[in-house]
């Protein structure tokens, strides 16, 4: 009875960790790829680095738009009231324009 359990966890924790998918294992083949070119002598294929720099593009790009998406309504807040500004001291210079008052944002 006691080998079979150490049997059936043996096969469990076998099927648990083979089924686990390694976060890194795209890029250890990619390195070992690149080592292995290197010390051989032919040279890296020149395609396996555009692949790699297309997927770093993608991720960044991907990455740009989830930032944008999370701050654009205080980008937009942020340019909005810029734009009254400057709007408001046009339009307090146009007031001021045929008047004595003297202002130091309309001289």
């Amino acid at each position: 009875m006691k080998n079979t359990i150490i049997i059936a966890l043996t096969i469990l924790n076998v099927i648990i960790w083979s089924s686990v998918a390694k976060a890194d294992d795209y890029n250890t083949a990619v390195v070992g790829h690149v080592i292995k070119e290197t010390v051989t002598g032919d040279g890296v294929d020149t395609s396996v680095l555009e692949a790699e720099m297309q997927k770093l593009a993608y991720n960044f790009s991907l990455q740009m738009v989830d930032v944008l998406e999370k701050n654009l309504p205080m980008i937009l807040e942020s340019l909005a009231a810029q734009l009254r500004q400057n709007a408001d001291s046009e339009y307090k210079c146009k007031l001021l324009e045929d008047t004595k008052i003297a202002d130091k944002e309309c001289s």
